[in-house]
């Protein structure tokens, strides 16, 4: 009996760009679009770089 596994629907890491399966993925929702994250690692490095950029957006409306 050869029996196939069921495709897992993949997604790329949004930081790291490693492929994990779509049920895995970390998904913090915003209004205009959705970001997936393979771990608390990467999350936290574009949360980090979020901050930067709204940071230098106020700045550079100064």
């Amino acid at each position: 009996m050869d029996k196939k596994l069921p495709e897992v629907e993949k997604i790329a890491c949004d930081i790291c760009r490693r492929e994990v399966p779509l049920s895995e993925a970390k998904t913090p929702e915003a209004m205009d679009y959705v970001a997936h994250f393979c771990g608390l690692e990467c999350y936290t490095k574009w949360q980090q770089d979020s901050e930067k950029a709204d940071k230098q957006g106020e700045a550079d409306k100064k």
